[in-house]
């Protein structure tokens, strides 16, 4: 008897564990003090790895822990949008810097890098395709296509059609629409979304009913809904799209007390987890800064 009693408490105690990890997962990632976040990808084991927009450092903190340390020390030049593959390779947008950089996310070796741009630029983001890294420019109309196999040369795909480029940040975010088919970019300072043919570089405007995406940043497409973060609002707009991408209406919008300037979403579980940029807040070495996480 003792001995069945004292199995079915250690059935119980196993069952309960998992539970109990998850509860006890914080919901809110220190980051390092002066590290000024941008981009956020999520790997295999919990894994998020966050991009410095100051020194370019890659920065792996474990989401059932909140641990983390830089992996990877930057060029000196911005981190922003990043995204991790299958194969553990952070693709990753250079910024200011005109470029872009492959990374062992296990190493944090450079792999490879690529110059996208020499003239002034901005590559703000990216988005992996079964092929291809494609990366935004804020600054220029234009696309690049960076080969999944590292061995091909970088392609620019100018953007035509609907689009057009003002002050600002423009093209910032950017997926794939829900039947695979075309490209998804959002302009900042329009509040606009695009498809975008990724053969010819046309663009053409995404009904949303007249509702604005304004001041959005990074993108996270799951089947046909779109999360696209609104930095400066504080929220996360919520828009379910056509499987095509042409048309799409905004069913919510997310927010917390504890967004600062949101950039970019990945999720993990049942969770989305944001950095928090910070932008209206002038950076020092001291400057504190986070990542938090929201249930959708």
């Amino acid at each position: 008897m003792r001995a069945a009693i004292l199995m079915t408490a250690v059935c119980a105690l196993l069952v309960a564990t998992p539970a109990q990890a998850v509860a006890i997962r914080p919901d809110t990632i220190a980051l390092p003090n002066g590290f000024q976040p941008e981009g956020i990808a999520i790997g295999s084991r919990h894994a998020a790895y966050f991009g410095s927009r100051a020194t370019g450092d890659i920065y792996r903190a474990d989401l059932r822990t909140g641990e983390g340390r830089v992996i990877s020390k930057g060029p000196g030049t911005a981190s922003l949008g990043i995204k991790v593959d299958r194969r553990g390779r952070l693709f990753v947008a250079g910024g200011l810097g005109g470029d872009a950089r492959v990374v062992d996310s296990r190493t944090g070796a450079v792999l490879k890098s690529f110059t996208l741009a020499t003239a002034p630029s901005l590559v703000n983001d990216v988005f992996l395709a079964w092929d291809a890294a494609w990366f935004t420019d804020s600054t220029n109309p234009v696309l690049y296509k960076v080969p999944a196999d590292l061995r091909g040369e970088v392609t620019r795909l100018p953007l035509t059609g609907a689009i057009r480029y003002g002050t600002g940040i423009n093209a910032n975010g950017i997926t794939t629409t829900p039947d695979r088919r075309s490209l998804l970019i959002v302009q900042s300072n329009t509040g606009k979304l695009f498809k975008v043919n990724a053969d010819t570089g046309a663009t053409t405007e995404v009904d949303l009913g007249g509702e604005s995406v304004a001041n959005g940043d990074g993108l996270l497409l799951e089947g046909r809904t779109l999360y696209v973060v609104q930095n400066r609002l504080n929220a996360i707009a919520v828009v379910r799209l056509t499987a095509d991408g042409s048309k799409g209406r905004v069913i919510k919008r997310i927010t917390d007390p504890r967004f600062d300037i949101p950039a970019t979403v990945a999720r993990d579980g049942d969770r989305l987890y944001l950095p928090n940029a910070r932008f209206s807040t002038p950076p020092t070495p001291d400057t504190t800064y986070s990542a938090v996480a929201v249930r959708p």
